[in-house]
Protein backbone atom coordinates (compact mmCIF):
# COMPACT_ATOMS: atom_id res chain seq x y z
CA UNK A 1 0.00 0.00 0.00
CA UNK A 2 1.50 3.30 -0.85
CA UNK A 3 1.46 5.54 2.40
CA UNK A 4 -0.07 8.41 2.58
CA UNK A 5 1.47 11.47 2.17
CA UNK A 6 0.89 14.78 4.13
CA UNK A 7 -0.46 17.16 1.49
CA UNK A 8 -1.88 16.14 -1.56
CA UNK A 9 -0.24 17.66 -4.78
CA UNK A 10 -2.22 20.73 -5.53
CA UNK A 11 -1.73 21.58 -1.30
CA UNK A 12 2.09 20.30 -1.43
CA UNK A 13 1.94 23.33 -4.49
CA UNK A 14 -0.03 25.85 -2.22
CA UNK A 15 2.23 25.21 0.42
CA UNK A 16 5.29 25.81 -1.67
CA UNK A 17 3.83 29.10 -2.83
CA UNK A 18 3.36 30.49 0.80
CA UNK A 19 7.32 29.04 1.62
CA UNK A 20 7.97 31.51 -1.99
CA UNK A 21 5.97 34.47 -0.54
CA UNK A 22 6.80 34.25 2.63
CA UNK A 23 10.42 34.40 1.64
CA UNK A 24 10.09 36.89 -1.08
CA UNK A 25 8.08 39.05 1.52
CA UNK A 26 11.28 38.89 3.91
CA UNK A 27 13.68 39.78 0.73
CA UNK A 28 11.28 42.90 0.11
CA UNK A 29 11.21 44.01 3.54
CA UNK A 30 15.06 43.66 3.69
CA UNK A 31 15.60 45.54 0.53
CA UNK A 32 12.85 48.61 1.91
CA UNK A 33 15.62 48.72 4.95
CA UNK A 34 18.57 48.85 2.57
CA UNK A 35 16.51 51.39 0.38
CA UNK A 36 15.54 53.60 2.82
CA UNK A 37 19.12 53.98 3.72
CA UNK A 38 20.09 54.90 0.16
CA UNK A 39 17.10 57.27 0.12
CA UNK A 40 18.24 58.89 3.32
CA UNK A 41 21.61 59.46 1.68
CA UNK A 42 20.39 60.81 -1.42
CA UNK A 43 18.71 63.30 0.69
CA UNK A 44 21.55 64.51 2.65
CA UNK A 45 23.66 64.60 -0.21
CA UNK A 46 20.95 66.90 -1.91
CA UNK A 47 20.64 69.06 1.22
CA UNK A 48 23.94 69.19 3.07
CA UNK A 49 22.50 71.40 5.34
CA UNK A 50 19.68 69.21 6.80
CA UNK A 51 20.64 68.73 10.15
CA UNK A 52 17.47 66.49 10.36
CA UNK A 53 18.04 65.07 7.53
CA UNK A 54 21.40 63.56 8.86
CA UNK A 55 19.79 62.90 11.97
CA UNK A 56 17.04 60.60 10.03
CA UNK A 57 20.41 58.91 9.12
CA UNK A 58 22.11 58.71 11.24
CA UNK A 59 18.81 56.76 13.63
CA UNK A 60 18.93 54.44 10.31
CA UNK A 61 22.35 53.39 10.52
CA UNK A 62 22.09 53.19 13.88
CA UNK A 63 19.08 50.49 13.66
CA UNK A 64 21.36 48.79 11.50
CA UNK A 65 24.17 48.46 13.90
CA UNK A 66 26.49 50.32 11.36
CA UNK A 67 27.40 52.26 14.34
CA UNK A 68 30.56 54.01 13.28
CA UNK A 69 28.23 55.62 10.08
CA UNK A 70 25.94 56.65 12.16
CA UNK A 71 27.99 58.52 14.57
CA UNK A 72 29.22 60.28 11.14
CA UNK A 73 26.05 60.70 10.00
CA UNK A 74 24.84 62.67 14.11
CA UNK A 75 28.29 64.64 14.26
CA UNK A 76 27.16 66.43 10.99
CA UNK A 77 23.64 66.98 11.99
CA UNK A 78 25.85 68.65 15.07
CA UNK A 79 27.78 70.59 12.97
CA UNK A 80 24.91 71.96 11.44
CA UNK A 81 23.10 73.23 14.43
CA UNK A 82 25.19 72.54 17.35
CA UNK A 83 22.31 73.31 19.37
CA UNK A 84 20.37 70.24 18.28
CA UNK A 85 20.48 68.34 21.67
CA UNK A 86 19.00 64.98 20.73
CA UNK A 87 21.99 64.59 18.72
CA UNK A 88 24.14 64.71 21.86
CA UNK A 89 21.90 62.08 22.83
CA UNK A 90 21.91 59.76 20.33
CA UNK A 91 25.79 59.85 19.99
CA UNK A 92 26.35 59.14 23.58
CA UNK A 93 23.83 56.22 23.22
CA UNK A 94 26.12 54.77 20.29
CA UNK A 95 28.90 55.33 22.43
CA UNK A 96 27.70 53.65 25.46
CA UNK A 97 26.82 50.56 23.14
CA UNK A 98 30.43 50.31 21.79
CA UNK A 99 31.76 50.54 25.50
CA UNK A 100 33.11 54.18 24.68
CA UNK A 101 32.46 55.49 28.11
CA UNK A 102 34.56 57.98 28.42
CA UNK A 103 33.20 59.24 24.71
CA UNK A 104 29.38 58.75 25.86
CA UNK A 105 30.02 60.60 29.07
CA UNK A 106 31.21 63.32 27.08
CA UNK A 107 28.19 63.59 25.24
CA UNK A 108 25.58 62.52 27.44
CA UNK A 109 26.79 65.43 30.06
CA UNK A 110 25.98 67.67 27.01
CA UNK A 111 22.73 66.54 26.85
CA UNK A 112 22.64 66.86 30.82
CA UNK A 113 23.84 70.33 30.74
CA UNK A 114 20.80 71.37 28.60
CA UNK A 115 18.24 70.21 31.50
CA UNK A 116 20.45 69.69 34.53
CA UNK A 117 17.26 68.10 36.24
CA UNK A 118 16.10 66.17 33.91
CA UNK A 119 15.70 62.65 35.64
CA UNK A 120 16.31 60.55 32.32
CA UNK A 121 19.48 62.63 31.56
CA UNK A 122 20.89 62.16 35.02
CA UNK A 123 20.41 58.72 35.21
CA UNK A 124 22.43 58.09 31.64
CA UNK A 125 25.22 59.83 33.53
CA UNK A 126 24.65 57.49 36.11
CA UNK A 127 24.91 54.29 34.09
CA UNK A 128 27.95 55.61 32.55
CA UNK A 129 30.13 56.57 35.65
CA UNK A 130 28.53 52.90 37.16
CA UNK A 131 30.41 50.89 34.04
CA UNK A 132 33.33 53.14 34.59
CA UNK A 133 33.75 52.09 38.32
CA UNK A 134 32.96 55.38 39.70
CA UNK A 135 30.67 54.76 42.23
CA UNK A 136 30.85 57.47 43.89
CA UNK A 137 29.91 60.14 40.92
CA UNK A 138 27.02 56.94 39.39
CA UNK A 139 25.21 57.82 42.95
CA UNK A 140 25.36 61.03 42.90
CA UNK A 141 23.78 61.19 39.39
CA UNK A 142 21.08 58.24 41.02
CA UNK A 143 20.19 60.77 43.43
CA UNK A 144 19.77 63.55 41.57
CA UNK A 145 17.66 62.03 39.39
CA UNK A 146 15.33 60.65 42.32
CA UNK A 147 14.91 63.72 43.55
CA UNK A 148 13.79 64.89 40.74
CA UNK A 149 11.17 62.02 40.38
CA UNK A 150 11.05 59.98 44.00
CA UNK A 151 9.36 56.80 41.93
CA UNK A 152 12.12 55.97 39.59
CA UNK A 153 12.58 52.50 40.79
CA UNK A 154 15.57 51.48 38.12
CA UNK A 155 17.43 54.73 39.51
CA UNK A 156 16.81 53.18 43.09
CA UNK A 157 17.61 49.86 42.36
CA UNK A 158 21.31 51.20 40.59
CA UNK A 159 21.88 53.80 43.89
CA UNK A 160 21.40 50.84 46.14
CA UNK A 161 24.20 48.79 43.71
CA UNK A 162 26.43 51.55 44.31
CA UNK A 163 25.72 51.32 48.10
CA UNK A 164 26.85 48.19 47.83
CA UNK A 165 30.39 48.20 46.02
CA UNK A 166 31.02 51.62 48.55
CA UNK A 167 30.42 49.88 51.92
CA UNK A 168 26.99 51.53 53.07
CA UNK A 169 25.42 48.44 53.14
CA UNK A 170 22.12 50.00 55.29
CA UNK A 171 21.46 52.46 53.01
CA UNK A 172 21.22 50.06 50.29
CA UNK A 173 19.06 47.78 52.84
CA UNK A 174 16.70 51.13 53.04
CA UNK A 175 16.58 50.95 49.31
CA UNK A 176 15.23 47.00 49.21
CA UNK A 177 12.78 47.79 51.77
CA UNK A 178 11.29 50.48 49.69
CA UNK A 179 11.62 48.47 46.37
CA UNK A 180 9.76 45.73 48.24
CA UNK A 181 6.85 47.95 47.96
CA UNK A 182 7.42 49.60 45.02
CA UNK A 183 8.67 47.27 42.30
CA UNK A 184 9.19 43.48 43.99
CA UNK A 185 10.79 42.40 40.72
CA UNK A 186 13.29 45.02 41.58
CA UNK A 187 13.89 43.93 45.06
CA UNK A 188 14.44 40.21 44.57
CA UNK A 189 16.98 41.15 41.66
CA UNK A 190 18.44 43.36 44.24
CA UNK A 191 18.48 40.84 47.73
CA UNK A 192 20.83 38.40 45.50
CA UNK A 193 23.85 41.31 46.06
CA UNK A 194 23.56 41.58 49.40
CA UNK A 195 25.69 38.47 50.00
CA UNK A 196 28.30 39.11 47.13
CA UNK A 197 31.76 40.81 48.34
CA UNK A 198 31.14 42.20 44.77
CA UNK A 199 28.25 42.68 43.06
CA UNK A 200 28.02 41.90 39.27
CA UNK A 201 27.52 45.14 36.89
CA UNK A 202 23.47 44.43 36.06
CA UNK A 203 22.35 48.05 36.21
CA UNK A 204 18.89 48.56 35.41
CA UNK A 205 19.75 50.85 31.74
Amino acid sequence: MTPSLPYSRSGLSRFIACLLLASLSLLTSCNRKSDEIANLQQQVWKNPQDAEGFMLLGNALARKQRYNEATEAFKSALAINPGLDKANKALGTIAFNQKNYTGALSFFQKHLDKAPKDSLRLYDVGNVYMQMKQYESAAKAYSDAIDNSEAFAEAHYNLAICYIYTGRKAEAEAIYEWLLVKNNYLAVSLQRHFNKEKPGSDEKR
